[in-house]
Parts: structure tokens; sequence; C-alpha cells
């Protein structure tokens, strides 16, 4: 098979689909990969590792577009990059549909087959979302703490407090991976940390494994209940493939304290609070009702090699698998594949993403 690797353009990323090392296993197994040039910098990998493994470099992302089967790629096409895919052709990336209206309908018209990362479940679990969701969810305690600085517009509370000083308090809205990492830096540093949460199940897990956090049943009246001694929020909630739920209102959001701050790893699904709205590495915060917003829309890109290392670490077996024996042939090896694909053949087939937009769902 073809394989492209183009340069990702979205504003601040840096990561880059495959690594030189996995670009030399495909080659041996006689595919094809073509990348751009410069597409590693940012992680740093330069071109020469690239063709030392035996890639066939080129100039241009037409060129990447224009001669591959199959596009691996880090974050959704940018519109130039839709308007270069063709029908039958692959992508194969995170997408998060739900949040981008436009970009579906973009992707329906181009005839390509849209595999997103984060929509393939195995076994309940998210494994290409994973370890995005690990490094987002530890960033958030990290630039929350940093945001809550005087000088970063935040209310001059040391999370983790000094002797003779109460701890800060940080609420984690959701326990899945996202959440359990950002408990798990957030009580490091010293924090009070209270975990909401919905499955008793998932609750009973982080009582044993997290030590000094609490769990707390996730509904309005706990969470109006916690937002008044917040100094840090942290948005967690998942539904795969759909968008996030709201789960803060504005209103709720006046409850908490001037100068606390909010994170949210939603982001990319659109969010989970009413004043969620998506910032950049360069511009990453902005206030709503006296609270400091972190809203970045690609956050493990601003640590784009270990990023990159985590994430082919789990696309890689994929993206072998399709390489080998195609879209089909790989859903014959691996039926859940079938829920990563949300578009295929000018369809919409991921169910959550029609709902979200209100478009027809093909099944």
């Amino acid at each position: 098979m073809n394989i492209g690797i183009p340069k990702e353009i979205k504003a601040q990323e840096a990561r880059v689909s495959m690594i030189p090392g996995n670009v030399a296993e495909l080659v041996k197994r006689g595919h094809t990969v073509r990348v751009e040039r410069g597409a590693g910098e940012g992680a740093s990998y330069p071109d020469a590792l690239y063709e030392a493994a035996g890639a066939v470099m080129a100039e241009t992302a037409a060129e990447v577009f224009g001669e591959s089967e199959m596009i691996v790629k880090v974050k959704e096409p940018q519109p130039v990059e839709v308007a270069m895919l063709g029908r039958g052709q692959v992508l194969f990336t995170y997408l998060h549909l739900a949040a981008n209206k436009g970009l579906t309908e973009g992707l329906m018209a181009s005839g390509c087959v849209a595999i997103a990362y984060e929509t393939i479940e195995v076994n309940r679990r998210l494994p290409l979302l994973e370890p995005m969701s690990e490094i987002a969810g530890r960033m958030s305690a990290i630039v929350g703490s940093y945001h809550l600085a005087n000088h970063r517009g935040g209310r001059g509370c040391l999370l983790g407090g000094v002797p003779g000083v109460a701890p800060g308090r940080v609420v984690v809205l959701g326990g899945g991976t996202a959440g359990v990492n950002a408990a798990r830096v957030a009580t490091g540093i010293g924090a009070d940390v209270t975990i909401l949460e919905v499955d008793f199940e998932r609750m009973r897990f982080l009582d044993i494994t997290m030590g000094s956090a609490h769990t707390v049943y996730s509904n309005e009246a706990n969470l109006s209940d916690l937002l008044p001694r917040a100094d840090l929020v942290i948005g967690a909630v998942l539904v795969p493939g759909a968008r996030a739920p709201k789960l803060i209102t504005r209103e709720m959001l006046r409850m908490m304290p001037k100068g606390s701050v909010f994170v949210d790893i939603a982001v990319d699904q659109g969010g989970c609070a009413e004043t969620t709205r998506p910032t950049t590495h360069d511009q990453p915060t902005y206030v709503e009702e006296e609270v400091l917003h972190y809203c970045v829309a690609n956050m493990p890109g601003a640590y784009a090699r270990t990023a990159t290392q985590a994430l082919n670490n789990v696309t890689q077996p994929w993206t072998l698998l399709i390489a080998e024996r195609g879209v089909e042939g790989a859903l014959a090896v691996r039926p859940e594949l079938a829920g990563g694909i949300n578009v295929r053949d000018g369809l919409l087939t991921c169910k959550p993403v029609a709902d979200a937009h209100g478009l027809p769902f093909a099944g």
C-alpha cells in the first residue's frame, strides 16, 4: 500500500503521525511510505531519519495526498487538506467530528473512508485515545496549578499548600483515563482532590487505587456543592464519538471563587461547560464570570515528542493491519475497526456524530 504522512498544519501542532522506526517496519513489509519534508521536525525527528528508514520524501502535502492510498495523520484535516482527499482514499487520524459539522460534511463530500482513532472501542476501552487522554490529564493539573498564580490571572493559590496552610481544592469531572491522570498529578502535588463519577464500579476502583482522592457521585447537586470551594476544576468527561455533555452552566460557573481556574480537556468534543470555546497554546486562556478558562484543543501537542511516541505505540498495529489487508480485510480480523469508521463513500456511519449534527445516519 502507498501510505502518506503529511506535516500537521493545525495551529501549534508539532506531533507527527509516524516515527522513523515505524516507517522502517512498513517499508520492510513492502509498503511505500511517503513523508512530507519537515513533518517530524517538531517532534525532533529530522528528515534524515526518515530517509534512512526508507521513506520517500515529498516536497509538498499535495504530493503526499495525491500519491497515497492511506493518509495517516494526528489531528483532523484542515479545509485545504479535505479538498485533497479523494473517493476511496483512507484517512486514519483523530477526527472529533461531533464538534465540527463543516468537517463532517466535507469528509462526506470527498467520498473518503474516514477512520477516527477516538471511536475505535475494544473491550469498553478506547485504546487509541487513551495515551493522549493520559497526557492531557496529567497536563491539566500542571497547567491548572500554574495558572492559579497571580501573574497568570489566578487567585494566588498554591495547590499543595504549605505547613500551616491548607492545600488547594481540585474537582475533577469524570473518572476515566483523563480524569484519573489529572487526579494522580493533583494528589501528587498535594492538593485536596475530589473526582465526580457516575459509574459505581469505577468509583470503587478509584477509591481503592487513588489513595487520598475522594469520590462523589456526579450530579448537579453535588457539583453545585463543590464549586464554591474549588480552586481548580478539570473537565474530563467523554462520550465516545459524541459531543461532551454541558455539565457546567454559566450560572454554576458564577459559584466558583474569583480567580479560580477551569481546564476543559473535553474541548475537542465541544467542551463540558457552556462557556467553553477552543483556545491555542499561544493564547491558552480567557476569563468568563471571573473564572480563568484553559481550553486548548490539542493539549498533548505541547509535548510533541512524548505524545508522538505514545500515539505511535497504539496506532502502528492498526496501520499495519489496514496496510496489509485493506479496510475490508482488516474488518474481518478486527471487527472493532468498524466503530472507528465515521464516514465512508459519502455516508455518515457514526451515530453519535449524526445525532450531534442532525444528519442522516447510514448504519
